[in-house]
């Protein structure tokens, strides 16, 4: 590999690889390769499945969880280490499966490589596999070639390449074989140079190979994309800060109550079986199956509205972003050149203002479309961009180019270059020999002699050339690309270079690739909800801004900020100007990376967006990465979290809301789930302070948790978004779930439920006093836990349905409305089929033995009933009070 080989000339280049124009030598191959390496990208060794299904264990919460799943199976209870061992299995393949998912990016950036490359060797040109190249080999390119490494140009005939998958800019490349001078440019800079994984447009030439495999600039890529770390989303890291506090809590209450336990002489055993039903009932190992289902549930709502999510937990890291970091080219922009506005006559026209009715607008459209080498059909177009937006033009005036120029045959042509800047074509128009050019606006005002403008071609004026060049400066500060015309009277059959001269100035087309229509909405639609909206590109500043100016990005509170001014800047320096910049222009990958990561340090979630291979590294280290699933490269979508199937900017917007909603919900069904737990915990508690009998057997912790946890937790995850979600800021990344006023309500509403729940509980005892001192059992024995089945059942029986009755409250945080009441039929389904499950245990005289349950008296179900109803009257009371305040 030779570094910077654009500020070295080609002879320069080939000397240092000791070859000329003939290529290599079959023996020059083998020691190059041996000595630069060969044209392929290295694979980090992949984990293997088994391994990533043991390391699922690496859990505290799981880990506590096996230790009660071998202790029960070692007293006996074996439908306790069932039911634990089926849901621990269950998120360990879960976890797997979206794991070996994941990671495809490097084999993507692999397949990116042409398959084929034709290579001069021996003096031959031969076709080879493109992983077959060397350093060394000289490339022989031209229009359709896609290029397999990295390479200094070493002649260039009207060449051009397109660039955007690697540098952002939507504008195909001009390409010379001039040295540079300057250092550290950028590859969109390198004009001398051509690129592994692009491909060239227009025209032909011949490169050295001066780079291949991993140290092409494609190769840097992906050796960034491999030091990029996937970031834990704030659920993850608010679940696992979560669940080991939780976890350290309920242990402790489960040491307490076995202490206490054996305190009043109650079999070691049955001690160390009750403290660790009450730790698996208290620890929602649900919550971690709960939490996939509803992510799993939510992407395919998202599905449904073309956003493909790759990785489940992107899903709520959406409804924390507070920053997207978007690409332009294919992203806020169509990534397709378009004319926008035409200078003819001494009239500033809108694309569709061409009076064809005129003869120099008409004249101004047919030169446009002749002096051009693109096509485009319904199947394919080929072409520079350029030039397929003039061909587009004609189309919106219902011209097609392949019947203009067969009406108007070709005589001659003049292809463009890089030097001259211009094109040129001779046409047989109406019998007439009509020279057509086009080119830059500086190049062509020193070639005209004559101006049409709109009376017929007179004698140009300085005037005419000051208002020309102003015109061209009023839409050159537009963002827009700016392309002179002019044709004359020809004589002769063969045109040449002397020709382009003493022209008639016909008018001037500017033409950019325009914003998508959705994309100024999206872009308000995300400021309304708090979310600063970034555009970085590689394309040119003017252009870049032009463009955000008008969808709203770049406003005059923030500034656009170059690439190559970054470089200057330290990391923390960069963290200060962020918050002010909300354009970057002519970046290169590491810099991206760089602005995700101040944003971070800076205590946001960032989303990328991104479509080219230029973007992965900073889609990967965001903290959700969006790519382009029709204009995106493969290696963008594998390192992406979500994919856009319809490309359309106004989709994350809509993901957003999503990502909100069901980061919203999850927390509802965490506060259900771990209120509900509370009231259970805190009535084991109470009673064993006070001395009371257990007021719940194992086998009625264990239902209790399989059944009035998952399926009403689940009906909240499903829980449809509300209309504000939009209107609030998005979620402090910072902030844990489980913050003070999270736990403030579920010790609240767990209180309220342990109430309901003891007090059923001393109505049950009494019941049992009574049942005792008919049959001349001592008051003490009863009280001491030898005949309390009756409370059991119905503490048992008022705790289930409380927590069953609950969901209903924990599908908002507000009062529940009417309305709202019935907008869920999931949450119906699981309070009936809960209560159904219920009814069967407490009334079917089988179960009953099974559950450790008896049958009760009319007046014990229907107090049963109201004590199960009471804390959500309670709680919809507070509610609405302090909806009034």
């Amino acid at each position: 590999m030779i570094d910077e080989a654009y500020r070295k000339t080609a002879e320069e280049v080939l000397s240092l690889l000791e070859t000329d124009g003939s290529g290599l030598s079959e023996k020059q191959v083998e020691t190059n390769r041996s000595r630069y390496g060969s044209n392929a990208f290295g694979e980090e060794k992949r984990v293997s499945p088994v391994l990533i299904f043991l390391s699922q264990f690496n859990d505290f919460l799981i880990w506590i969880l096996l230790v009660a799943a071998i202790l029960s199976a070692v007293l006996g209870k074996l439908e306790s280490t069932l039911v634990i061992a089926v849901v621990v299995l269950l998120n360990a393949v879960l976890g797997t499966v979206q794991h070996l998912k994941a990671e495809q990016s490097l084999t993507a950036l692999k397949a990116m490589s042409s398959p084929q490359a034709r290579v001069i060797r021996g003096g031959d040109v031969i076709t080879i596999d493109s992983q077959n190249i060397v350093v060394g080999d000289i490339m022989a390119v031209e229009a359709g070639d896609f290029i397999a490494a990295d390479g200094r140009l070493i002649s260039a005939y009207s060449l051009k390449a397109d660039e955007s998958a690697l540098t952002g800019e939507s504008l195909s490349a001009e390409k010379d074989n001039e040295h540079l001078e300057k250092s550290n440019l950028s590859p969109g800079d390198q004009s001398n140079m051509v690129f592994s994984g692009t491909h060239i447009t227009y025209g032909r030439g011949l490169a050295v190979v001066t780079a291949v495999g991993e140290s092409t600039e494609l190769g840097k890529i992906a050796s960034l994309l491999s030091q990029a770390k996937e970031k834990q989303t704030p659920l993850q890291r608010s679940l696992d800060a979560f669940g080991k506090k939780l976890a350290i809590i309920i242990l402790a209450i489960a040491a307490v109550i076995f202490a206490m336990n054996i305190y009043r002489s109650s079999p070691v055993l049955d001690a160390i079986m009750f403290s660790v039903s009450l730790a698996v009932a208290a620890i929602p190992e649900a919550l971690s199956s709960i939490v996939t289902i509803v992510l799993a549930i939510g992407t395919r709502r998202m599905a449904q509205e073309n956003a493909i999510i790759r990785r489940l937990h992107a899903v709520e890291g959406l409804g924390s972003v507070s920053v997207i970091c978007s690409d332009k080219t294919g992203t806020l922009t169509q990534n397709k050149m378009s004319v926008r506005q035409a200078y003819v006559g001494g009239r500033l026209l809108a694309e569709n203002g061409l009076d064809l009715e005129q003869k120099l607008d008409k004249h101004l459209l047919n030169i446009a479309m002749l002096c051009n080498d693109s096509i485009t059909t319904d199947v394919q177009v080929i072409g520079d961009p350029t030039e397929v937006a003039l061909v587009d033009w004609g189309e919106v005036y219902k011209l097609d180019e392949l019947i203009i120029r067969d009406k108007y045959q070709r005589i001659s042509e003049l292809p463009f270059d890089s030097e001259r800047k211009l094109m040129s074509t001779l046409n047989d128009i109406d019998g007439q020999k009509i020279m057509a050019a086009k080119g830059a606006v500086d190049v062509m005002i020193k070639r005209v002699k004559y101006i049409d403008d709109g009376q017929g071609a007179r004698p140009i004026k300085p005037d005419d050339i000051t208002r020309i060049e102003k015109m061209n400066a009023q839409l050159s500060s537009q963002g827009l690309r700016v392309l002179a015309f002019a044709s004359r009277e020809y004589e002769g059959t063969e045109l040449s270079l002397k020709d382009e001269n003493e022209l008639t100035f016909i008018g001037l087309v500017a033409m950019m690739d325009p914003p998508r229509p959705e994309s100024r909405d999206a872009v308000t639609a995300c400021h309304r909800a708090g979310i600063r909206t970034i555009m970085i590109t590689g394309d040119h500043i003017v252009t870049a801004s032009a463009i955000a100016r008008d969808i709203g990005i770049l406003t005059d509170e923030y500034q656009a900020l170059k690439g190559s001014e970054i470089e200057t800047l330290s990391d923390k320096e960069l963290e200060e100007i962020v918050p002010r910049t909300a354009v970057y222009a002519r970046v290169s990958p590491e810099h991206k990376i760089r602005i995700v990561k101040a944003w971070q340090q800076l205590g946001h979630a960032v989303a990328m967006t991104g479509d080219g291979v230029n973007d992965a590294p900073a889609l990967k280290q965001s903290d959700v990465g969006v790519a382009m699933g029709i204009t995106g490269t493969e290696v963008s979508k594998d390192a992406a979290s979500m994919v856009l199937t319809d490309d359309n900017f106004a989709t994350i917007v809509r993901a957003v809301s999503n990502g909100r909603s069901i980061y919203r919900n999850i927390s509802n069904a965490v506060q259900f789930l771990l209120s509900g737990n509370t009231a259970g915990i805190l009535a084991v508690l109470f009673a064993s302070l006070a001395g009371l009998p257990a007021p719940f057997a194992p086998v009625h912790l264990l239902f209790i948790n399989l059944v009035t946890d998952s399926l009403p937790a689940i009906a909240i995850g499903l829980e449809k978004p509300e209309e504000a979600v939009m209107s609030e800021p998005p979620r402090n990344i910072n902030e844990p779930l489980l913050n003070k006023k999270f736990a403030q309500t579920v010790l609240f509403q767990g209180l309220i439920i342990g109430i309901a729940t003891m007090i059923a509980f001393y109505i049950g005892l009494n019941a049992d006093l009574m049942e005792a001192a008919v049959m001349g059992a001592s008051a003490n024995g009863a009280a001491n836990g030898s005949s309390s089945m009756t409370a059991a059942t119905m503490a048992f029986a008022v705790l289930c349905l409380a927590r069953l009755i609950h969901g209903f409250n924990s599908r908002t945080q507000g009062p529940l409305s009417l309305r709202k009441l019935f907008s869920n039929k999931f949450s119906w389904i699981a309070f009936l089929s809960g209560s159904l499950l219920l009814a069967a245990v407490m009334l079917i005289r089988p179960l009953q033995n099974v559950f450790e349950t008896v049958s009760l008296t009319m007046e014990q179900y229907l107090q049963i009933a109201g004590l199960a109803l009471l804390p959500t009257i309670i709680i919809q009371i507070v509610r609405r009070l302090m909806a009034r305040r």
